[in-house]
């Protein structure tokens, strides 16, 4: 049979006459309380600081802890399981539990579905480039970085849906290869820009309505470039940013810059997550779709 449990009120009285120098037996005969109760409530108030209720035991969980432990290494060795196949392999062993179950327990264990960003394919001459490139850049300062113009061409997709994949991973680690899905340049989409921003804010965008080559580049960057250098208050000695595509890097274009006297910054190959116009670009994307979608 479950003992009574007493108010806060009475637990708070009870250390009230203890503090005040009353022993147990005489708060007991006060307030017509076992003494053993008494006891327990003193014992509990110095253990704990409080007379409040404790926190009580939940319902024990329907896993072992070898299952609760086999399920966070599966979804951490197989980031992208899904939770019907941790279902059935818990089922397999003998272990009926919900979706729900398995997702709490991954949760507590620091794991969230996530979706999978997808990444440029490296190899490992790539990775050695980013590498060069970010050390090289080590002891940049802010201002140096407030006067680049970075630039980018883009397709901007109005419809369509791109499937989503989902992950296990834990904070801070969506950039890591097992929880990425590569991807390669020139998928579809329904329009064509070309763009660039700087801190100070955005410059020219422009609408491609053909297949660019170099001489179309070179027109683009003739006719907005420096003006929107000019705009965004770069003065004369800023940096340009463009990745490595053939025309961009044709010796056409170089010569362009170099007449122009306009500084490159050197890019390394597939790379297009390190530059910041891709965070842009994929807000750009996302207000597409919606505006897509919206009742007319």
């Amino acid at each position: 049979m479950k003992n009574k449990e007493h108010t806060r009120q009475v637990r708070d009285t009870v250390l009230k006459k203890f503090k005040a120098g009353f022993g147990y037996k005489k708060i007991s005969q006060a307030l017509n309380i076992p003494r053993s109760t008494v006891q327990v409530i003193i014992l509990k108030s110095k253990e704990y600081q409080t007379t409040a209720n404790l926190p009580r035991p939940g319902r024990p969980s329907k896993l072992s802890t070898h299952t609760r432990r086999r399920l966070i290494r599966d979804a951490a060795k197989r980031p992208m399981i899904t939770l019907d196949e941790l279902q059935r392999s818990t089922a397999e062993v003998g272990d009926s539990v919900h979706r729900t179950t398995i997702s709490r327990i991954l949760h507590k264990s620091g794991l969230y579905g996530r979706v999978t960003r997808r990444k440029p394919f490296l190899k490992n001459i790539h990775k050695k480039c980013r590498l060069k490139f970010a050390t090289s850049h080590l002891g940049d300062t802010p201002n140096m970085w407030k006067k680049v113009l970075w630039s980018d061409e883009t397709k901007i997709e109005l419809f369509g849906n791109n499937a989503k994949c989902y992950v296990w991973r834990k904070s801070n680690t969506a950039n890591h290869p097992e929880h990425t899905i590569p991807t390669v340049k020139h998928g579809g989409g329904s329009i064509m820009v070309w763009a660039c921003f700087s801190s100070a804010g955005t410059g020219k965008m422009v609408k491609i309505d053909w297949k660019m080559d170099g001489a179309k580049y070179r027109t683009i960057l003739e006719e907005n470039l420096m003006e929107s250098a000019k705009d965004l208050r770069l003065g004369r000695r800023f940096v340009f940013q463009q990745d490595n595509d053939p025309k961009h890097k044709a010796k056409s274009t170089m010569e362009w810059f170099k007449n122009k006297h306009i500084q490159v910054l050197e890019w390394p190959s597939q790379s297009p997550d390190l530059n910041p116009i891709e965070s842009v670009e994929r807000t750009e994307n996302c207000c597409s779709q919606m505006l897509s979608i919206q009742p007319h």
